[in-house]
């Protein structure tokens, strides 16, 4: 059955449709890379709430970002936060003993270190006596753990805290069948050779069938991947757009490379191998090329490819976050304040990658700014395809009016401040992880550019979305 959202739009008189003004301004990349340095305007208000304390961004790191598959498939997620932990401590020499409280974002959970924080705290070196713990929500899973840690700071609970965020796809459980299992719990409980026989013999071949993870919604059975086609059909996003904005991410992230921009991703010694020093999914293409792409879920008229969605990606990061008052007072001189942020949720099957679209409006009323008070926007790319439906979305009074309960739309972010140091598509999206990268890039981008205030915003699964504002530290 159609979805309701697709067949609304795909029904609407052709008037209506045009009054949508659906389309998205054409995507040059070589435009995109020659473009001049953003003319910011002048310093605006603060954004600074009496009787809260501000929270700031000390630093933050990123190990390198790879294909899952590749130099980290040997290791466990615990290696991958305590490589990046122990980054942080070396770029920002802040004493263990000050930090209060460790919080990591994780997806897919290893059994064996359920608590990842904990493991990779101890791991890094950090005092037994710090308490740490570990969130998960998805692909935002690591801006609940900075929110997290925002409250606890500007509630007085803490001063010092790390967040942070990690994901191994290089190695997910894969379970036996929920039969086998059964067999082999009854199994350790049994007591006699008689009891035992008597489980053994009820045994069949299909219980070696294994459980192998999909990266499905549970409640409506459907991969994200389908779901991105599907949103890409219903605010008619063509292939060739979602290609050229996906050469666009990996093009923009190649000159970030090159030009050393990417200063959060700090070096790795993998055990038994060479120390992995940069990004290894950043490949621009050609349009030729990703045009010869096969659908790679709806098929075979699908429009979402392997090279216009983010790859399976192994990685963590992490970020010193404090009470502005003790930052100052340890000498450290902070990138930005972490300032307003909301979470939203909405129709996962329909609307399951529209989390930016809801949140971006609801972020800047509580903050009281505008789309243009934004220098420099950071969204979370799954998908070429979500990021130009949510475009459409946010840049459509109907839709605003009939899904979000709003008079007006919030707007069209320009392109010349979006993602402008690349994205998901290229930097790679190690699930857990994610946010952090976001809430750094948006800090450093506004440090180089001389901008005020940054957007953070996400989509997770579930229907789920984040948006933060990041304002610059005065230099």
């Amino acid at each position: 059955m159609a979805s309701i959202l697709t067949y609304t739009f795909r029904n609407l008189p052709n008037t209506s449709k045009l009054a949508l003004g659906f389309s998205v301004r054409p995507l040059s990349c070589s435009s995109q890379l020659r473009a001049a340095p953003v003319a910011q305007t002048k310093s605006k208000k603060t954004l600074a709430k009496a009787n809260i304390r501000n929270v700031v961004v000390v630093d933050g790191v990123r190990i390198p970002f790879l294909l899952s598959g590749t130099s980290y498939k040997d290791l466990m997620p615990h290696d991958l936060a305590r490589a990046a932990l122990s980054g942080l401590l070396h770029r920002t020499n802040v004493p263990k003993d000050v930090v209060d409280y460790i919080i990591f974002g994780t997806v897919i959970q290893e059994v064996k270190t359920s608590n990842v924080a904990r493991e990779a705290a101890l791991g890094a070196g950090f005092s037994d006596k710090t308490p740490a713990h570990t969130v998960t929500m998805a692909c935002i899973s690591s801006n609940q753990a900075m929110t997290t840690g925002f409250g606890l700071i500007a509630s007085g609970q803490s001063d010092v805290i790390v967040a942070g965020g990690v994901e191994l796809m290089s190695d997910i459980p894969i379970r036996h069948s929920r039969k086998m299992r059964k067999m082999l719990l009854d199994l350790n409980k049994a007591k006699t050779l008689g009891q035992r026989l008597a489980l053994i013999s009820k045994f069949r071949l299909n219980f070696l069938s294994p459980e192998l993870p999909a990266v499905a919604e549970f409640s409506t059975n459907e991969t994200m991947g389908h779901s991105a086609d599907r949103l890409a059909a219903a605010f008619s996003v063509s292939r060739l757009e979602q290609d050229e904005y996906a050469l666009r991410s990996h093009s923009l992230a190649k000159k970030a490379q090159d030009e050393g921009l990417l200063s959060d991703v700090v070096p790795f010694k993998v055990p038994g191998k060479d120390t992995v020093t940069k990004d290894n999914g950043i490949r621009p293409s050609s349009l030729d090329q990703m045009a010869k792409l096969k659908p790679a879920f709806v098929k075979p008229y699908g429009t979402v490819t392997a090279a216009n969605s983010s790859f399976l990606t192994d990685g963590a990061s992490a970020m010193l976050i404090m009470a502005e008052e003790k930052a100052l007072a340890l000498g450290y001189k902070p990138k930005a304040y972490l300032r307003d942020f909301v979470y939203v949720s909405q129709d996962p099957k329909d609307q399951l990658l529209l989390g930016p679209s809801y949140a971006t409006p609801k972020v800047l009323e509580k903050a009281g700014l505008t789309m243009n008070d934004i220098d420099a926007f950071e969204f979370h790319e799954a998908f070429s395809g979500q990021i130009l439906a949510n475009f459409k979305a946010m840049d459509s009074d109907w839709f605003a009016q009939n899904y979000m309960g709003r008079k007006t739309k919030v707007g069209l972010p320009p392109l010349e401040k979006f993602n402008t140091w690349g994205g998901s598509l290229s930097l790679g999206h190690p699930f857990g992880a994610t946010g952090c990268r976001l809430v750094m890039a948006a800090a450093n981008r506004l440090r180089k550019e001389g901008g005020q205030y940054g957007l953070v915003a996400a989509c997770a699964a579930g229907g789920q979305g984040h948006a933060m504002i990041v304002e610059a530290y005065p230099k």
